[in-house]
């Protein structure tokens, strides 16, 4: 069997950088996907769904230090099921992508150049999001 899933949309936020407890680095952040259609009333609609993505090793560090708020990312990877406890103390499920490939696309100045890195760091080839539209 076979799963991979792309995912094109803007940061939501700042990416965070930790490392498991055997110093392999972790980065993490969340990306938004928007969808904007016309109902049959003619009414124009619009559909943001959130993704949250983490990335491993090397590409974990460059991802960090690329990448920022409202920058256009394209991630490739795996969805994996994972469970947290929310604000209220309730235990919830949820799904994270884990991305094997993260191409900038775009580009935001001074912060790095537009392109690609997969698992091995190797290089290959914006707009804005408010924080409170973060739904976690």
């Amino acid at each position: 069997m076979y799963q991979r899933t792309v995912v094109v949309g803007n940061l939501g936020r700042d990416p965070e950088m930790r490392y498991t407890a055997n110093g392999t680095p972790v980065c993490n952040f969340t990306v938004a996907t928007n969808r904007k259609w016309t109902d049959q009333d003619g009414s124009s609609q619009e559909e943001t769904t959130w993704f949250r993505v983490s990335v491993f090793g090397r590409q974990a560090e460059i991802c960090n230090q690329y990448l920022a708020k409202g920058r256009l990312v394209l991630c490739e990877g795996e969805i994996r099921t994972s469970t947290y406890t929310d604000q209220n103390g309730a235990e919830r499920n949820g799904w994270e992508l884990r991305a094997n490939i993260v191409k900038f696309l775009g580009g935001t100045g001074d912060r790095g150049p537009a392109g690609a890195f997969d698992d091995a760091g190797a290089g290959h080839g914006e707009s804005h999001m408010a924080e409170d539209d973060i739904p976690f």
